[in-house]
């Protein structure tokens, strides 16, 4: 495709392969390493000048180390003529990190959007931002995509009666509200009390669940408290069978013991986030991929297609 040229950091290689396969095109060319004190060195192996250049990166874990990847690229391209270069962030890191929650903390998000605007990024494409106000943040235009379509489409294959969609926290009701309105599902929600960060405590289930097919549904999930808590109380109530949905799985800490623990017979997740080694620890993970969705968000935005109409 004349124009276009996508490259990759190091944080999801598998999934900018898959995304250049739906494309019809090669991956760029680029050497990413480090020094011997782990200092991050970009070498551009192919000529971008005048050229629409996406850069693929999670800023997954290590999250630091992928984030001044990405940085150090799209500086690397900008400082090669690039007509225009979109940061491409399958999982943006920080974004839980939206406001200030207590006194003399950062807003972490915001710094972060700023870090990409000074580093060359005209554009950024980004999946199931943890806040959508984050949009905001950027000066630059902004894609939010969404991994409901894959989402959807797996869980109306996968079940099809006495489905209840439960959101974890009174958060994610809009969302849960959405996926249960076009699966024509029940819904449930979870009563839930954080007392400390990455720590929580389901207290109740409002809403139906007795003998019914539930699928507790989330935008990420990091060290699985909330959604094995959530499972819990779902299966005191008499739930027939308890799944979850999420777009980013974070996984860190203890998640993969908890889950695999927990009454939770397979969690559905996409490859915004790669899982690795854990893939073999968390054989009740079910893998979806969105390389098809942001290929097509990426062709519609080299084009000036409407990348909004991929939702309606």
């Amino acid at each position: 495709m004349s124009g276009l040229t996508i490259f990759s950091g190091n944080s999801n290689p598998d999934l900018t392969q898959a995304i250049c396969a739906y494309l019809n095109l090669k991956p760029g060319g680029a050497k990413v390493s480090t020094f011997s004190d782990g200092e991050i060195q970009i070498e551009i192996d192919d000529n971008v000048r005048s050229k629409d250049v996406f850069v693929v990166q999670s800023t997954c874990e290590p999250v630091n180390d992928n984030l001044v990847e990405l940085l150090l690229m799209i500086d690397a391209v900008k400082r090669s003529s690039a007509k225009r270069v979109t940061a491409v962030i399958p999982y943006f890191g920080y974004a839980r990190q939206d406001k200030k929650v207590a006194p003399r903390v950062p807003i972490s998000a915001k710094l972060i959007a700023n870090m990409l605007e000074v580093a060359g990024a005209d554009r950024v494409i980004t999946m199931d931002l943890h806040a959508g106000q984050i949009q905001g943040f950027f000066d630059v235009p902004v894609d939010n995509l969404f991994a409901a379509p894959v989402l959807l489409n797996y869980l109306k294959k996968q079940f099809e009666n006495s489905l209840v969609i439960v959101s974890p926290d009174a958060g994610g009701v809009e969302r849960a509200r959405a996926f249960a309105k076009r699966l024509n599902a029940g819904l449930a929600i979870i009563d839930k009390r954080r007392d400390a960060p990455n720590q929580a405590k389901a207290m109740a289930v409002i809403g139906d669940v007795t003998d019914k097919i539930t699928v507790i549904l989330d935008d990420m999930v990091d060290t699985a408290g909330t959604l094995t808590e959530a499972a819990e109380a779902i299966a005191k109530k008499g739930a027939l069978e308890v799944h979850a949905c999420c777009a980013h799985p974070v996984l860190s800490g203890p998640a993969v013991e908890r889950i695999q623990n927990s009454p939770i017979q397979s969690l559905v997740v996409t490859d915004t986030i790669p899982l690795k080694n854990k893939a073999e620890k968390l054989p009740k993970a079910k893998v979806l991929s969105i390389a098809e969705l942001v290929g097509e968000a990426i062709i519609r935005s080299h084009r000036g297609d409407s990348v909004t109409s991929l939702f309606v």
